[in-house]
């Protein structure tokens, strides 16, 4: 791999990830940009325990342009674009509008009792774009071209978690109007964020009540189940199982597990680095045949769990990818509703034997 630093016209990074070596990427991005300027803040919710983030500044970001003014595509004469070079493999830049930025700074409280802290919104928000071609998909990458993100998600992985005040980091990636997604060409994001995410911090605390009840790891025992129990197994090779785990919250959700367990992505080992995109790939084009043909796009939301920085329980925490759509059949969207979003308690309407059977039947068409 390859990799090629340079700045945009606003003083952000930008990095090009290239297979082999030789590639040159040195177009100067002459737009005339302002230096971004941010407003992102961390405030404290006492009554989960938990770190909500309040972005004003997002309110302005770039929202469904046409095909012809998406400025993650590849710049050319008359038009530039977040991409200074007429071509790319895959890019990584850091986002104009991030959710966290820059560095840390002290826990505040106003009122007497302390209840409401905040602080500064610190990390750093990169987007990451898979390929030049606007109209592709991660599904149609190669695996080579789908290693190569790997690799850049790990490299992002080990860069970001060096920044002063960063305790966790995110790689994701949304597709679909219906997820939210704003710009339709094939790209993900990295958040870096200063706190350990909520549901990754119930996951180190179940994993550590099992360390203490049974003596073993959690993460250990949940994938060795689903193999033994095979009825949810949907693809597996000799580094990676995919399976729709026991109790998915969503109509088709898999989770793609290493069977060596690691931290987080810079620990992979060759085999699993190199077996992985042809598992994800697999898995990727069978959700765009859940439906039947004829139909659009499965909309997803792809999501790297990986281990805070220095949560305690943190070897103990499995590196995994969680894979889930929100459509739950033709033409019918999945909604938080009043028991979702009210309480947390998800309602799923398809068995995940039943999502698990029909997988491994469209991985044959």
């Amino acid at each position: 791999m390859q990799k090629t630093t340079r700045r945009l016209a606003d003083g952000r990074e930008i990095l090009y990830f290239d297979t082999g070596d030789g590639m040159r990427h040195d177009a100067v991005d002459r737009r005339p940009l302002e230096p971004t300027a941010t407003a992102s803040e961390i405030r404290h919710d006492p009554l989960l325990d938990e770190w909500v983030a309040v972005t004003a500044h997002r309110q302005g970001r770039t929202y469904h342009p046409p095909a012809d003014e998406c400025p993650l595509c590849p710049s050319r004469e008359g038009r530039r674009t977040e991409i200074p070079d007429a071509d790319y493999q895959v890019a990584v830049f850091e986002n104009r509008f991030p959710s966290f930025a820059g560095g840390p700074g002290p826990l505040s409280a106003q009122e007497p009792d302390g209840l409401f802290g905040h602080r500064p919104g610190a990390g750093r928000c990169e987007v990451v774009c898979f390929t030049a071609d606007h109209d592709a998909s991660f599904a149609d990458l190669t695996p080579a071209r789908a290693r190569l993100v790997l690799d850049a998600w790990t490299d992002r992985t080990a860069a970001l978690s060096r920044l002063p005040g960063v305790e966790q980091v995110f790689c994701f990636e949304n597709r679909g109007r219906e997820i939210g997604v704003t710009l339709g060409h094939p790209h993900g994001q990295i958040y870096a964020y200063p706190f350990t995410t909520p549901r990754t911090a119930r996951m180190l605390q179940t994993a550590t009540a099992h360390r203490e009840r049974t003596g073993r790891n959690l993460f250990d025992d949940v994938v060795a189940s689903e193999r033994a129990d095979k009825s949810r197994v949907v693809a597996e090779g000799e580094h990676w199982t995919a399976f729709v785990p026991h109790a998915a919250h969503w109509p088709y959700e898999v989770h793609l597990y290493p069977r060596c367990r690691v931290a987080d992505l810079t620990a992979l080992d060759e085999g699993a680095r190199a077996e992985f995109p042809h598992l994800y790939l697999d898995v990727l084009r069978r959700f765009d045949r859940i439906f039947g043909r004829g139909e659009p796009p499965t909309p997803y939301i792809s999501a790297w769990h990986q281990a805070p920085r220095t949560a305690p329980g943190r070897h103990d925490f499995a590196l995994h990818l969680e894979l889930f759509t929100i459509r739950r059949t033709s033409g019918k969207l999945k909604f938080l509703a009043g028991s979702e979003s009210g309480m947390n308690v998800f309602i799923n309407d398809v068995p995940p034997e039943t999502a698990a059977q029909r997988l491994r039947e469209v991985g044959n068409e």
